[in-house]
């Protein structure tokens, strides 16, 4: 947020918006291109391989990888993607900035066919993001933040032949939830409510409804005042959540580790997020 207030400096550079606003452009088509290239593997009947993790991949991961990285890669701007060969700490450590990148975000989601998967691309300074954007492929609904990172935005893709300008001209902007009046919607996971999720959920004060859905919309669902908080108490790599916490930050919801309260920071040598909390 320090770069937004810094605007009202005297000695402001304002290119600077006007490159981040320029990424940001390069950020959405990437994003819309790399979903159409998801939907045409997903009217196929396509194949599953497994990881060394046993997560699921497909050719669509992989397909919209490359799209993703066709247009990145004019920024000079160094890349962190889940489907990429992963950098050596020793050099990653000295990107002031960075890309990370998630070209399907919620691949089970994608293999059971309930349209809950997104791409995630987000760009991040110093460890902190910067930009965010989440594109759903499925229904076309594209979350993104401003230029400088102070707001977030939806718009529902419906003809792509609009110019991105255009498109980030009249967008609507998102905001959060502002009173917690009961039911306390939390969002889970279709794949991960565990035991520890759980436990969060039945400490809570008053009636609770549980609000699931699958990928990185589960930061867009608190962002845009769907629900009050999003408890993460499983496993993220820093692709998965890099774009819904640039999202979260420009509208005022804090993303945060659950032991320290600190923010969860990017680009680190362990690419395995802490738990954390969305509120």
């Amino acid at each position: 947020m320090a770069l937004v207030f810094s605007i009202f400096n005297s000695s402001f550079d304002f290119t600077k918006i006007y490159n981040l606003k320029e990424l940001l452009i390069t950020a959405i088509r990437a994003a819309i291109e790399a979903g159409n290239e998801i939907m045409k593997v997903y009217a196929t009947d396509f194949n599953v391989e497994h990881k060394g993790d046993d997560s699921p991949l497909t050719q669509a991961d992989k397909n919209a990888n490359d799209v993703i990285n066709s247009f990145l890669l004019k920024t000079n701007i160094p890349i962190i993607s889940e489907e990429n060969k992963q950098t050596d700490y020793e050099i990653r450590r000295n990107w002031e900035q960075c890309w990370i990148v998630d070209p399907l975000d919620g691949t089970k989601e994608f293999v059971k066919r309930n349209g809950e998967f997104t791409v995630n691309i987000a760009l991040v300074k110093n460890g902190i993001p910067l930009l965010g954007v989440i594109y759903v492929p499925v229904s076309k609904e594209l979350y993104f933040t401003n230029a400088v990172g102070s707001k977030s935005h939806k718009y529902v893709v419906e003809d792509q032949s609009i110019q991105i300008r255009e498109l980030l001209e009249t967008a609507k902007e998102i905001k959060p939830l502002e009173d917690n009046t009961p039911p306390i919607k939390v969002v889970g996971s279709r794949s991960h409510l565990n035991d520890d999720t759980k436990s969060f959920i039945e400490g809570l004060e008053g009636e609770v409804e549980i609000v699931s859905k699958g990928s990185s919309l589960k930061f867009c669902l608190v962002a845009e005042g769907k629900a009050h908080i999003y408890p993460r108490f499983a496993p993220t790599m820093e692709w998965d959540t890099a774009a819904g916490h640039a999202i979260c930050q420009a509208v005022g919801v804090k993303v945060s580790k659950t032991k320290s309260g600190k923010p969860l920071k990017y680009n680190k040598k362990d690419l395995l997020n802490p738990y954390f909390l969305v509120a």
